[in-house]
């Protein structure tokens, strides 16, 4: 088994958390490795952002999972979405119109297991958490579960205000904070490196903007490969530095 096998990624809202836990998955699973991508969001549901509606073999619904009082391989496995195009990913998560109010409130407890029980069906699990920790079980439960956590921040007060605030909840011995990696994400041109440093402290990896992934977002399209472009380029090498460090793919 992987040393390294669960990753959350975590951070402000509006900071690029879907974008990159889905770009890290695909890296992946173009890998030839399995991959589940968990996304926690039931205030947004992210699913929209990943593949058009027609790629994929079957809706099915996180809130499925959780609703059940005990989490099994085999409840995952029925509510797994699954891609026509691409065999070595998995999607969990809400559906397009679902909310937090969609099924029955769930616990730590079944948050845990369906964590536990994913590390024994893939080969790795990327989760893509929620902002908001005080009232997302599942996110904080993945944020002290996982082996490694990517916090993204990104150049402007508000997402540094946020974290600020934010910090706290995370900083108890449970959350091993040895184990989270500081990123700087959407890092556009004007924001030189020394700028960063003078902002945000050190940080593990600084992830460029890209005009073609931001494009990616805005079609519903991010599963799609980061071409080898010299505009997308600067991004796609980040990310698979990311895997080496934290997969040591």
């Amino acid at each position: 088994m992987h040393s390294n096998q669960v990753l959350a990624v975590w951070g402000s809202p509006s900071c690029g958390k879907t974008t990159v836990a889905a770009k890290i998955a695909n890296y992946i699973a173009a890998n030839k490795d399995d991959v589940v991508l968990l996304m926690c969001d039931t205030d947004a549901p992210p699913l929209p952002l990943l593949v058009p509606p027609s790629e994929i073999e079957e809706e099915k619904s996180l809130g499925s999972i959780l609703a059940a009082a005990r989490v099994t391989e085999n409840l995952i496995l029925q509510n797994s979405i699954t891609l026509k195009k691409n065999k070595h990913i998995s999607l969990i998560g809400m559906l397009k119109g679902e909310n937090a109010f969609s099924y029955p409130r769930y616990t730590g407890e079944q948050a845990k297991q369906l964590i536990d029980a994913l590390r024994e069906i893939a080969d790795y699990i990327v989760i893509d958490c929620s902002s908001h920790l005080s009232d997302d079980i599942l996110s904080t439960m993945a944020i002290i579960e996982a082996d490694c956590v990517l916090r993204l921040i990104n150049c402007d007060l508000k997402s540094i205000s946020y974290l600020s605030s934010q910090l706290p909840l995370i900083s108890d011995a449970k959350f091993k904070t040895d184990r989270q990696l500081k990123v700087a994400n959407n890092v556009k041109s004007i924001h030189s490196g020394e700028n960063i440093e003078q902002v945000l402290g050190s940080v593990a990896f600084t992830i460029p903007h890209s005009d073609l992934v931001e494009n990616q977002y805005l079609t519903g399209e991010l599963l799609k490969d980061t071409p080898v472009k010299r505009e997308s380029k600067a991004f796609r090498t980040v990310i698979e530095e990311i895997c080496g460090e934290v997969f040591e793919l």
